[in-house]
């Protein structure tokens, strides 16, 4: 598979240049239509029920206020894609909360680039659990790149949480125009022996086989491991010296209320790379 639009949340974060730049990247690479979407923080719902009126110069102004906001971080978008040779580039000003927008916007999407959430920059609109609910909503694969530290495209040593799940599985199969640029991808599984019917005698090897097919260069580890899978998963990142971790996000998703795996929860809170995540 190959990337044909790739859509990136535009705001006014202090960190939005590498995530915008980091997009583009991969637009570049896979020839792909970029867009870039800064969301005005007005709901889409909002008039529905016709408790405000769109036409009261109260409101009107305030809703300039917001979209003229959005104006600004797409002119910032214009202004860095500018700079590069993307074959194909749209800024889009969208009517609509952060997460609300980005997940609809996402279903047109292959692959849907956001930020975490910076707990020392409050920006107007942006909620904390906005990654978990683009994940859970978009039906999109979603790479999410840490507040802190300097990303690049062309990830040279991926790190694949493999558990035989269905998330993991769209996740991998997402995540495979990343990994086939990879000088080498490690995959590993954590206490096989406690699910021996789902892995298998070779546990990991018949993905390994799977990616290897898809050009992937994959090198297999088990771990057993007695703390929180999370806190392993970024623990074995850092040993093998990962610049992007692919794996299943868990989670179920009812009305605004959003509950998490653990392993999901303990990336999105304290990750160190990048992490793509399928739902």
């Amino acid at each position: 598979m190959s990337y044909k639009t790739i859509l990136v949340h535009v705001d006014q974060s202090r960190h939005v240049n590498a995530r915008i730049r980091l997009a583009g990247e991969i637009a570049q690479a896979e020839h792909a239509h970029l867009i870039g979407a800064a969301l005005s923080g007005i709901s889409r719902y909002v008039f529905d029920n016709g408790a405000i009126n769109p036409n009261d110069a109260m409101i009107t102004h305030h809703l300039d206020a917001l979209r003229q906001s959005a104006q600004i971080a797409l002119d910032n978008f214009n202004k860095i894609t500018g700079e590069t040779r993307l074959p194909s580039v749209e800024a889009r000003l969208v009517d609509d909360d952060a997460g609300g927008g980005m997940a609809l916007q996402a279903r047109y999407a292959d692959l849907v680039v956001i930020g975490q959430p910076d707990p020392t920059e409050a920006l107007p609109g942006l909620m904390p659990d906005f990654p978990e609910y683009v994940l859970l909503h978009s039906a999109r694969p979603v790479l999410i790149l840490p507040h802190g530290g300097t990303f690049h495209y062309r990830f040279k040593r991926p790190l694949i949480a493999w558990d035989e799940s269905m998330t993991a599985t769209r996740a991998v199969t997402a995540a495979l125009p990343l990994l086939q640029q990879a000088e080498q991808t490690d995959l590993i599984v954590f206490n096989a022996d406690e699910a021996p019917d789902a892995h298998g005698q070779q546990p990991g090897a018949d993905i390994a086989l799977y990616l290897a097919r898809h050009g992937v260069r994959v090198t297999v580890h088990q771990a057993q491991n007695a703390q929180d899978t999370g806190t392993a998963l970024l623990a074995t990142a850092t040993e093998l010296g990962s610049d992007l971790i692919v794996m299943g996000g868990y989670g179920h998703a009812r009305f605004r209320e959003i509950l998490l795996g653990g392993v999901t929860r303990t990336l999105l809170n304290a990750m160190t790379v990048p992490v793509l995540m399928a739902h």
